[in-house]
C-alpha cells in the first residue's frame, strides 16, 4: 500500500480509501442495495489486511447506520488508532433537536482559524 501525508497535519494515510456508502441497515429505508454488518465484514477485513487506513462515511449514509456499522468494524477489525475516519455531517437527519448538522458546522467554522 502507498501512503501519503495529509497536508500539514502530521498524519499519514493510505492513498486508497475505503468508501462506506454501501454499508447500512436497509430497514431504515436508505438503499436496498446496502450491506449490513455481516455482509460488510469481508470489506473491512480486507481493508485492514491491505493497509487501507482512510475510511470515508457520512451521517446520511444508511440514515446513520453506515456510521454505526463502521464503528463496530473499527472496534472489531481495526485498532481505532490505525484508521483515519473521514465523515461528513452536512445533511439534516431528522426534524427537531440534534437533527441538523448545520448549526454544528457553522459553530465549527467560526471556531476554526483560517
Amino acid at each position: 500500500m502507498e501512503y501519503a501525508r495529509l497536508g500539514n497535519s502530521g498524519l499519514t494515510v493510505s492513498r486508497i480509501a475505503l468508501g462506506c456508502m454501501s454499508f447500512g441497515d436497509t430497514s431504515r429505508g436508505f438503499s436496498q442495495w446496502s450491506l449490513g454488518d455481516e455482509e460488510s465484514r469481508p470489506f473491512f477485513e480486507q481493508a485492514v489486511e491491505l493497509g487501507i487506513t482512510l475510511w470515508d462515511t457520512a451521517n446520511v449514509y444508511g440514515n446513520g447506520s453506515s456510521e454505526e456499522i463502521v464503528g463496530r468494524a473499527l472496534k472489531k477489525d481495526a485498532g481505532s488508532d490505525d484508521i483515519l475516519l473521514a465523515t461528513k455531517v452536512f445533511f439534516t437527519m431528522h426534524e427537531g433537536p440534534g437533527g441538523s448538522a448545520c448549526p454544528a458546522r457553522r459553530s465549527w467554522s467560526r471556531s476554526t482559524p483560517p
